[in-house]
């Protein structure tokens, strides 16, 4: 009976796009309705290189869910999340790009949720003030944190980073507004873009990123902060329901390159609510299913 409420919701909601209200967590906004990450993009026109860009990402390659239930090699699968209150201490944290980060202090509790792997991601959502913060490569050192790097954001701005500037992803932009949430699929809908990866990116970026990470000039490799979306017409009715949720919101909001990796790889929060099977069907999704937006006119009206 759960399961069949779970598809009727699919099927009732997954469809009618946003209502206007930006997603929530903890009682927070995760950035103003008008922000990028919130904003539809099913309307946008095509980008003019889309073919080359989709080429030379992998349009024969399929996507994959870098996120699920269980452990892989001892790890949860998936960029957690820790939320807390007022009332934590705030730590002070070293950083190896001190110049491109924010200083803090960030209030890391003790018992701080860390991305398996090598990139140990740590998203902190501080429910009372609405304050994101993410750190890159957080270690403890000593009685002391260190961190490749962190960025601060208040969830009811849409503020971007300065100029050139890295956060704790790539592209300088926040990981938590991309994340598939277990809640928000279990609603049957999906209210903003995703978060992705490619292999190879080029020397730019564009809005709302706001930092590169390769060396190269081919204009046919996508810049970071690059956007798309699957195609309307590509039939998602057959994948089971976890999995439908995810494809309809990579045609309404589609996803944005935000690091260098795997390529298609969508990034999610691990939750033992995951269904491994259901959500590794998007694997028959290949990237000649997506095309380029062209979100140059997509800006917010508030700041």
């Amino acid at each position: 009976m759960k399961l069949l409420a779970f598809a009727t919701a699919v099927g009732t909601l997954a469809l009618a796009g946003t209502s206007g209200q930006p997603p929530k967590l903890a009682s927070c906004p995760v950035f103003p309705a008008d922000n990028p990450w919130n904003q539809r993009v099913d309307k946008l026109p095509v980008a003019r290189n889309s073919n080359a860009i989709v080429d030379s990402i992998g349009a024969g390659t399929g996507l994959h869910p870098d996120f699920g239930s269980g452990l892989w090699d001892g790890a949860s699968i998936g960029i957690p999340i820790t939320v807390v209150k007022a009332g934590v201490h705030g730590s002070r944290v070293s950083f190896d790009y001190a110049d491109e980060s924010d200083r803090g202090p960030y209030p890391i509790p003790a018992g701080v949720r860390i991305e398996g792997g090598g990139d140990r991601h740590a998203l902190i959502v501080d429910s009372s003030s609405c304050k994101l913060y993410e750190l890159y490569a957080l270690h403890r050192s000593g009685a002391s944190w260190h961190a490749g790097s962190g960025a601060i954001w208040s969830l009811r701005s849409n503020r971007v980073r300065p100029a050139g500037w890295t956060s704790a992803d790539a592209a300088g932009l926040p990981i938590l507004p991309g994340l598939v949430r277990w809640s928000e699929v279990a609603s049957g809908h999906i209210d903003h873009a995703l978060r992705f990866t490619v292999e190879h990116t080029r020397r730019s970026y564009v809005y709302p990123a706001r930092h590169f990470a390769s060396d190269s000039t081919d204009a046919n490799l996508p810049p970071m902060g690059l956007r798309v979306r699957l195609g309307a017409e590509y039939p998602i009715s057959g994948f089971p329901p976890q999995a439908r949720v995810l494809l309809q919101a990579l045609k309404t909001y589609g996803m944005i390159v935000a690091d260098n990796g795997s390529s298609w790889y969508v990034s999610g929060e691990p939750n033992a609510h995951w269904s491994n099977d259901d959500l590794h069907t998007i694997g028959r999704v290949a990237g000649s299913a997506f095309e380029v937006v062209d979100t140059s006119s997509l800006r917010p009206k508030s700041k």
